[in-house]
């Protein structure tokens, strides 16, 4: 270990080479560029896709692209014709700059950076509880302690909630949903820089500019999300229906007092109705509250890289770090009130 003295110029020298890197990074950004006149900015602008791209096979990513095979040359009289005829103008700035992104069709397959990325958040969360289980200890390790005041955690959590005999019921799904929700969002913090600099491109080695980025938060790919929330709503009907019974669906057609003719059956029948469109909702609710701010985060971190390169990410990192655990929270933390609400439900 350093001593104190050592330790104080080391925090002092770190503090000044991060320093000079901001500094750099505002010259060659695209805000030092524009206000001091020089050169284009350190790094191309930044093009943002909000439909997740595909980068296997390599023909999915060239058709998504609007690359054309090698085998598709045009023949040498339209190859003239276009020598000779070259876009003038505003039109051919149009067509240098403007990018062709063709969706796939409903029965074409292809693995997107999203999927890669979901993938590889499914094999961290995996590697991270076989490792930590792997040497159990009645006196735990610094890893295994790790693991399990984690898994406490959500537990004590899910407790609090539906009480711990509900809990310890339902914990592998939530605590499931929680640590996807979580390492989705962190996985493009963990692989920076890999995360902006490796992908698909055009251009010669040395001045490539991706396209298509190996790998995305999987939280940004609306079709994650939904998937999320599907799960979580037959989650929470299915133990709503298993502890109530059919009598689970009186809240949503209370129309007893109404087949009696009762002028109340008419407030309970509305009220059933507005039940059962807030059920329904709350996929769309799930899906696009964390569709939103796991998209606006990656383009807020694409953004300042963009503007200020090198030093002045970082801090929207560590934003974004408190952001995903902030929806991991939330998605698990919603569905277990749902859930409570469910299997709860008394007819007042």
């Amino acid at each position: 270990m350093p001593s104190g003295a050592v330790a104080k110029r080391l925090l002092l020298l770190a503090a000044v080479v991060m320093a000079a890197l901001l500094i750099a990074g505002f010259v060659v950004g695209a805000i030092g560029s524009k206000m001091f006149g020089g050169a284009d900015p350190f790094l191309a602008q930044p093009e943002i896709h909000l439909p997740p791209q595909p980068v296997f096979p390599f023909s999915a990513a060239a058709k998504s692209l609007g690359i054309k095979p090698e085998t598709e040359h045009p023949s040498p009289a339209a190859a003239e014709a276009e020598a000779d005829h070259p876009p003038a103008g505003e039109a051919a700035e149009h067509a240098e700059d403007e990018h062709h992104f063709t969706p796939l069709g409903a029965t074409e397959f292809a693995v997107t950076n999203t999927l890669l990325s979901a993938w590889l958040a499914s094999i961290a969360i995996i590697l991270f509880f076989v490792l930590g289980a792997r040497k159990r200890a009645m006196v735990p390790g610094r890893f295994q302690g790790v693991v399990e005041s984690v898994m406490e955690a959500v537990m004590n959590f899910a407790t609090g909630v539906l009480g711990a005999e509900m809990a310890r019921k339902v914990f592998p799904v939530v605590a499931t949903i929680f640590f996807f929700v979580l390492f989705n969002a962190w996985i493009a913090l963990f692989l920076v820089p890999l995360y902006q600099a490796v992908g698909l491109g055009s251009g010669a080695w040395w001045n490539t500019q991706i396209q298509i980025h190996l790998v995305r938060p999987a939280g940004t790919d609306l079709n994650m999300p939904l998937a999320l929330a599907l799960i979580s709503f037959v989650f929470v009907e299915y133990w709503g229906i298993r502890t109530l019974g059919l009598g689970y669906f009186k809240k949503f057609f209370a129309f007893g007092k109404l087949f009696r003719l009762k002028p109340s059956g008419l407030i309970d029948a509305f009220v059933g109705i507005l039940e059962l469109i807030s059920e329904l909702v709350r996929v769309v609710s799930f899906t696009f509250r964390l569709f939103g701010n796991m998209t606006a985060g990656e383009i807020l971190v694409v953004m300042i890289t963009f503007l200020v390169p090198f030093v002045a990410n970082v801090f929207v990192f560590g934003l974004e770090l408190l952001v995903g655990l902030i929806q991991a929270v939330i998605f698990a933390g919603l569905t277990l009130v749902f859930l409570s609400l469910a299997v709860h439900h008394e007819e007042h």
